[in-house]
């Protein structure tokens, strides 16, 4: 298995981001997060805007947590839930590194599209052996 050294020294490996991916892929998740970021908040708390039972909140906080996106935090009855933003430097960096790869390759074709055509004539006009 590899590893990636990111901003903050955060090493990850390929499948703690790969839980990083897989929990920011649900909107409930995702939702959770911005309200989290906005301030610490109890399992009750934020199952009041879903529409979903307390347990499917539940289940959605330990994906949550087992990301590390979310830092779980016990007083007494109360289950408090904070947000891990460093959690998510890895994955933006990630995607950063394939925006670039793909912004390079899209660059390339427009050149190739508004340069020289005669390059694609050339090609398309040669016929491949056995071909008529």
């Amino acid at each position: 298995m590899w590893s990636i050294t990111l901003n903050h020294m955060v090493d990850m490996t390929a499948s703690a981001l790969d839980r990083v991916f897989r929990a920011l892929a649900s909107e409930p998740r995702r939702e959770i997060l911005r309200r989290a970021a906005q301030q610490p908040c109890t399992v009750t708390q934020l199952a009041e805007h879903f529409d979903m039972t307390l347990a499917a909140v539940s289940k959605h906080i330990r994906v949550l947590e087992e990301a590390n996106l979310l830092s779980p935090t016990h007083e007494g009855r109360l289950h408090w839930c904070r947000l891990n933003p460093q959690t998510l430097d890895p994955a933006r960096s990630s995607i950063e590194a394939l925006r670039g790869f793909w912004n390079e390759r899209l660059d390339a074709l427009e050149q190739f599209l508004v340069g020289d055509r005669s390059v694609v004539v050339r090609h398309t006009s040669r016929r491949r052996p056995g071909r008529r």
